[in-house]
């Protein structure tokens, strides 16, 4: 794809209901601007997938969409054979809806865990106590926030991260005692109410804590949504003590097995509104 293909695709997403964030394309764009495909039939855009390499050893996949009039003819088939060959090599992740998960087994991939979207209204009055520990990502040394976040994913993603908590919109937090950085979580606007992710955080108290300033911050009325690891049990009891409700599950699937990350301080996962 060249770019502004990539808004073509993110448009196409949202007619499936997807609700993509806002501003989600700069960000993945920016940690691999040649991991996004396109397929063309007779000249025209119909399928699409993104193939994003973060390093030698590790690719995600997603954003994996066939335009509808053309489905069942190939094209889908086709555009993912070409996204796992430049992914070849890596350990490939994808979040697949339960529909396609069988597919995705005979293509090699093994489920790690099940991922649970859940929701909440956000209170028309919402509000948190003040807490001093509780500090905006942007005035802390951005190495800090990536060496932090490097604990929870199986590469570095710099070029990704300083997109990510600097979109417009977004409120990004982080949770800080004695000069150390504990948690942080990002809430960013989607084309439906709001997006948590990612949240992470070496206590459930301290989730906890980055969870009620989340919320507080979207529009009074609008719907908040959380991808919750369902490895994590810790994480499934804080949202439903918030009171959110499950609306959608998906798999964290890989081909190599799932890589060694802190899944048990992960609170809430980042999507690209994955196939």
């Amino acid at each position: 794809m060249v770019r502004g293909e990539l808004d073509l695709v993110i448009e196409w997403a949202a007619s499936e209901n997807w609700n993509p964030g806002l501003h989600d394309a700069d960000a993945f764009w920016a940690a691999d601007p040649s991991g996004f495909w396109i397929g063309l039939f007779d000249g025209q855009p119909v399928a699409a997938v993104s193939a994003v390499k973060y390093s030698r050893d590790y690719g995600f996949m997603g954003l994996y969409i066939v335009r509808p009039d053309l489905r069942g003819c190939g094209h889908g088939l086709a555009i993912a054979q070409q996204a796992m060959a430049y992914l070849e090599g890596c350990n490939i992740g994808l979040d697949g809806v339960v529909e396609q998960q069988e597919n995705y087994r005979k293509s090699g991939f093994v489920v790690a865990h099940r991922n649970v979207r859940y929701v909440l209204n956000a209170p028309a009055f919402a509000s948190s106590e003040p807490d001093d520990r509780l500090v905006p990502l942007s005035g802390l040394p951005f190495e800090d926030v990536a060496r932090y976040d490097r604990q929870f994913f199986p590469a570095d993603r710099s070029a990704f991260l300083r997109k990510w908590i600097a979109q417009l919109g977004a409120t990004a937090i982080g949770f800080c005692e004695e000069a150390r950085l504990l948690g942080y979580g990002v809430l960013r606007p989607c084309r439906s109410g709001f997006k948590i992710g990612p949240m992470f955080a070496e206590t459930p108290e301290i989730a906890a804590s980055l969870l009620t300033r989340l919320i507080a911050s979207a529009r009074p009325g609008e719907q908040v949504f959380l991808d919750v690891p369902e490895c994590n049990p810790r994480a499934v009891d804080l949202a439903l003590r918030f009171g959110m409700d499950a609306t959608f599950e998906t798999a964290q699937m890989y081909t190599h097995g799932a890589p060694d990350i802190g899944m048990d301080k992960t609170y809430g996962i980042t999507t690209f509104e994955l196939g």
